[in-house]
This record gives C-alpha cells, structure tokens and sequence, in this order.
C-alpha cells in the first residue's frame, strides 16, 4: 500500500490504550483545542486500537467538547474485561517471536481464535454506538492484523468496508474480546503489530503522535523512535501520559471506572504539552 502524502501535510497519530487511552487522547484533544491547537483538522489521522476510535470520532466531525463530556459522564462498560499479565505476555512473545514477527502474530491469533469470549456482534454493537458507518473524507489508516496469518492490514475508505468493522477490527484485543470478521477474514488488535504504527504517517511533514501506552519489547518500535525516523525535515511531537495521567489512568486500561479520571488528566497535561505540538503543528 502506497503511503505517500505532500511534505507539507499534517498528520495525528493515536496509538492504542483501551478505554481509559480513549479517554486520556479526547481529554488531551479538547485541552489542546483550549490552548489554541485544534488537531481535528489534519489531513491525515493513523488511529490503532483505542487511537481508531478517537481518530474516527474526530475525522467524522464530532465535536470535542461533547466527546469530552461524554467520558465524564458515561461509565458504562465491560467490568470484568481487564488486560492481565497473561494477555501482555503473549503480546510480549508476539513481538519477539524467533520464528518471526508475523509468525509470531498469527501464534498470538489463533490463540485469539480458540478463546471464548463475547459475540463478535456484541462487540461491534458497541463500536457502533460510538463510531458511524461512513468513512470521512479526510484520510484516516486504521491497522488490524489478521488472526490465522498474522498479516497485516491497513484499512482505509478504499477498503470497500464499514468504518465500523475497521475499528472493530482494530480494537479486537486478543484473548480479551473476539476476532472481528472482515470480509471474511478474522483480526485482532492493531496494537499486535505496533502500539501506535506511527510508520503509517511516513510522507508528512507533520507528525503529532498521541501515545497513551508506549511500551514495547522491540527499541524500534517504540513511538518515539518510530518518529524519529522520519528525520530531521520533518516536524515531530510525541504525548504520552505523564505521571499524573498514569495515575488517573490506572493499572487496568479497560476499565471504565477511570473514564472521567483519564479524560480529566488528558484535559490538564495539554497545558505542558502544547508547547511541543505547537512547535510541530504551526
């Protein structure tokens, strides 16, 4: 897939964090927008896992101060869903895999595949209530990674599939919620191939990455060191929570108890970040 953009275009990369990363990116999206950085109007939004859900919300014209306010005010959601050290270290042995990286991704699908969970149309109901069925005009690159092979896909409004499945797609943490079928093929999470694929932003000549969680057993695959290979031409900011935000966020990234916390801490740490994303953005 060709990934090539102006030099001067700008792009918003939200990498992935479970419910309370979703909450953290919009509450730092609205607090940019207050210091004078609105970030909806880029030209290209790359969106993994949680980051697809926020990138399909703003490109689709939601308002930040509702999606705002939607997380202070709804703790609805799945309290039995956590990610436990079991779930990271099979993410873990994915990404380090001797056999192969992506051999090492379809080890982590099948794994996906024989795990019962909910219904995959109980999944996708739930993105549906949060993300709408047509793409935007503005480019958004969503990743999935297809659970038999490990092959990556990148969805995009070429695909010729529901901006909902995308996001399902790419939200499907594996052993955590079901494959989400596309077109036939089964996926899980975005975030099994990268925490945030920055990469996918390559041929802009600004770049804001929004990390909520930056982890990764590989050095380059680390969103800070994903942008940075984009060189000095072009203009780079990475966000990730800080220590505040941490805290707020929890131990637990899918439980919505923390919703409003994380959305709160996003909003504050926007008054010390939007030095840097100016600098990037201007």
């Amino acid at each position: 897939m060709a990934l090539e953009a102006p030099d001067n275009g700008r792009a918003v990369v939200l990498g992935a964090g479970g419910v309370t990363g979703v909450a953290w990116e919009i509450g730092l999206l609205y607090g940019l927008a207050e210091h004078g950085l609105d970030l909806t109007g880029a030209d290209l939004f790359v969106g993994t896992s949680a980051g697809s859900v926020v990138a399909a919300q703003v490109s689709t014209g939601q308002s930040l101060d509702k999606l705002f306010a939607h997380e202070l005010a709804d703790t609805s959601g799945d309290r039995t869903a956590a990610i436990g050290s079991g779930v990271l270290i099979r993410f873990i042995i994915a990404a380090a895999y001797p056999g192969g990286r992506r051999r090492g991704r379809a080890r982590l699908g099948r794994a996906a595949l024989a795990t019962t969970t909910v219904p995959e149309s109980e999944r996708r109901a739930v993105i549906a209530e949060r993300v709408p069925d047509d793409w935007p005009d503005t480019a958004l690159r969503i990743p999935a990674v297809a659970a038999e092979t490990g092959e990556v896909a990148v969805f995009d409004r070429h695909s010729g599939v529901p901006l909902i499945d995308a996001v399902a797609a790419s939200c499907a943490v594996p052993l955590v919620w079901p494959p989400m079928t596309v077109k036939g093929t089964r996926y899980i999470d975005g975030a099994v191939r990268s925490i945030a694929n920055v990469d996918l932003a390559a041929g802009y000549g600004r770049v804001v990455v929004i990390a909520p969680a930056t982890t990764a057993l590989r050095y380059a695959d680390r969103p800070a060191v994903q942008a940075a290979t984009f060189g000095p031409a072009v203009r780079t900011a990475v966000i990730s929570p800080n220590r505040t935000a941490l805290t707020a966020i929890g131990r637990n990234p899918l439980s919505p108890d923390r919703r409003a916390d994380a959305a709160e801490a996003g909003r504050a740490q926007a008054a010390t970040a939007a030095e840097r994303v100016r600098a990037a953005w201007a």
